[in-house]
């Protein structure tokens, strides 16, 4: 959902960035697609009267009949222009050549179309036919392009990722009979608990800010250009992000922040806000219990490494199967990919981890055509496409599952011991024993060593030796493996913290330690744009899997609830699984802090009202346990699979 680029340093590059084609010179894909394809623009009038702008591209044969592939956006069709064309057509350039009518619609209240946008409008029970949702303005508009599109074969598919992957499976939703296949891609789901917004409560602070600074700001009429409506960036341009939010200070001189910089109030900002706990506006924009009445083939398609939505990948496949039981073909493919990775990077590489193939190649070739072909054109093969499809990030191979929690895993505990050990035995000795740390809100945690203003997109492989060696992170971890030991499936840290504060977050990251004597296969390297291609693997600790929990919502996400101060108390959640063998000769590692910064916003570390921090005085130190006892063990489960 967001971009590379720290927007606040030239909010018009968000709209810039997709009119880059425009200038580009012609490919020779491009040539094909003019040579091949007619494309025409037409308003599609909803049920409500709303009329949404559609960019339509035809193949100029019409010897046979072709399918339709719809992608709904709320980032722009562009170009725009009857002779202006897209230099590739449909979910990667593949598509172009496989026989379709490829269809992009501006989303209601955005670019082109008409009406009022709605970030992740809730969806409703469509009993009232006045009433509309996304699922209604999709089922409106594959009704009218079946009718109306010559040629076509009756058949329609969806697609789109993050963003977009959210119009995707909000879409299926009371399915049109024409919708034949839908494949949501890194789908925007829940923005409390998991995407985009916030991990577990936790607000996900510079890529939000980012984002909002431009993609927030109101757009008053429908508009081909930006420049008609977005406010230039009037604020600090540093490349230090870590510095920017340090000085800016609170949340709420933080959300007051974007009146200095462009001008203006960012509603939904605000509104997030206002909202610091699941409550029924959450709630209303939670799609995933509403994914109901699916009747599409579905394919839903993730990252392991996407910090926006794994989430929402992972869960979304699992609620449609859980809410359709009758659905006839439902699956997940998740490989070791950044946020829509899978759509145009080779999948080999990710900042300085190597996955031994070319993973993106594998997964556009022999999946996603294979899939769309099938359910759409009755053509290809879908036997390589199983129930569950994960790369094993760790012994590099496809896996297939029969459900994302392995019925064949089973859960083990790894425990936190004395000395920084972790360990397969629970701790015994009924002695209160712990480790702590102080966590001082003024000198956060960083979650990367690189000086940047957004997120790096491979942070989530970063090394971690940098924050390990820092007195406020708490590092534990196993002898040398003697044997391979594969992960599948969800991580539960169950641990027992306290704090001489009322409330703290604790960062638990989960990292494969490589042999000092580790090196990458002859004449490999991480590439040459990547900031760190001198990099030396030996002992590498590679990132797998962090996220926050604020100790506040660890009984209930709806009614937060302090800490008492320096009381053990059991913290338990769940993070996003992953597909991993640790190899023998490697060593699992767990580290826990409280800060990750600036990606997750600082916690005052004492209870008060969430988002009301509003100058650095409201931040203060706080002493942090974890135990690891009989009486009080920590620990992480994984699902091992034997």
């Amino acid at each position: 959902m967001k971009f590379q680029r720290f927007i606040p340093l030239f909010v018009l590059a968000i709209v810039f960035s997709y009119f880059q084609v425009q200038a580009q010179p012609q490919s020779a894909l491009s040539a094909y697609i003019r040579e091949n394809y007619t494309k025409r623009e037409v308003y599609i009038t909803v049920r409500d009267g709303v009329r949404l702008f559609t960019s339509i591209y035809e193949p100029k044969d019409k010897s046979r009949k072709y399918p339709i592939l719809l992608n709904r956006t709320p980032y722009t069709v562009a170009p725009y222009g009857a002779d202006r064309f897209k230099p590739s057509l449909g979910p990667d350039a593949l598509f172009a050549k496989e026989g379709y009518i490829f269809v992009y619609q501006d989303v209601r209240g955005k670019w082109m179309s008409e009406g009022t946008f709605a970030d992740v409008r809730p969806d409703i029970d469509n009993t009232d036919n006045s009433k509309i949702d996304e699922s209604t303005d999709t089922y409106d508009t594959i009704d009218w392009l079946v009718k109306n599109v010559d040629n076509n074969n009756g058949n329609v598919g969806t697609y789109g990722i993050s963003y977009p992957g959210f119009y995707t499976s909000a879409g299926s939703i009371d399915s049109h009979p024409a919708l034949k296949a839908c494949s949501p891609q890194a789908p925007v789901s829940d923005w409390f608990h998991g995407d985009d917004m916030h991990h577990n409560g936790a607000l996900f602070l510079t890529q939000n800010f980012s984002f909002f600074s431009g993609f927030g700001q109101f757009r008053p009429t429908p508009t081909s250009s930006g420049q008609s409506y977005l406010k230039p960036w009037k604020g600090r341009n540093s490349p230090d992000g870590y510095d920017i939010f340090m000085q800016l200070g609170g949340l709420k001189e933080v959300a007051d922040y974007y009146q200095t910089a462009i001008g203006q109030r960012i509603d939904f900002w605000d509104q997030m806000m206002a909202h610091p706990n699941y409550d029924q506006f959450w709630k209303d924009r939670n799609i995933l219990p509403k994914l109901k009445n699916v009747g599409c083939a579905t394919m839903t398609v993730g990252g392991w490494y996407d910090n926006e939505d794994l989430y929402g990948a992972l869960n979304t496949y699992r609620h449609i199967e859980r809410q359709n039981p009758n659905i006839l073909f439902n699956v997940l493919v998740v490989g070791p990919w950044d946020h829509g990775g899978w759509s145009r990077n080779d999948g080999d590489w990710l900042g300085t981890a190597y996955f031994g193939e070319k993973t993106g190649e594998f997964y556009r070739t022999q999946l996603e055509v294979p899939f769309f072909n099938h359910f759409l054109k009755g053509e290809g093969d879908i036997s390589k496409i199983k129930e569950v499809n994960a790369f094993d990030t760790g012994s590099h191979e496809w896996r297939s599952f029969d459900g994302f929690n392995p019925p064949n895993a089973n859960p083990t505990t790894i425990y936190l011991g004395a000395a920084g050990t972790l360990t397969f035995t629970k701790p015994v000795g009924r002695a209160v024993a712990y480790d702590e740390y102080v966590s001082d809100p003024m000198n956060p945690v960083p979650y990367t060593q690189k000086i940047t203003q957004n997120y790096p997109r491979d942070f989530m492989t970063e090394d971690q030796r940098f924050a390990g060696t820092r007195p406020d992170v708490l590092v534990y971890q196993t002898e040398p493996l003697t044997e391979d030991i594969t992960v599948a499936g969800d991580i539960e840290p169950n641990l027992f913290i306290s704090s001489s504060g009322t409330d703290s977050d604790f960062v638990v990251k989960l990292i494969d330690v490589f042999p000092d004597d580790y090196r990458y296969p002859q004449g490999l390297r991480p590439p040459q744009n990547s900031a760190w291609s001198v990099f030396q693997p030996g002992g590498y600790q590679m990132l797998l899997r962090g996220e926050p929990m604020p100790a506040r919502f660890r009984n209930s996400f709806e009614k937060p609830e302090a800490l008492k101060p320096n009381t053990p108390t059991p913290l338990n959640f769940v993070m996003p699984g992953v597909t991993h063998t640790f190899k023998k000769g490697h060593r699992i590692m767990v580290q826990i802090q409280s800060t990750w910064f600036p990606l997750v916003a600082r916690s005052p570390q004492k209870f008060m009202p969430n988002y009301k921090v509003g100058t650095t005085a409201d931040y203060q130190k706080a002493t942090e346990r974890v135990y690891r006892s009989s009486n009080y063990p920590s620990g992480i489960r994984l699902r091992i699979i034997k």
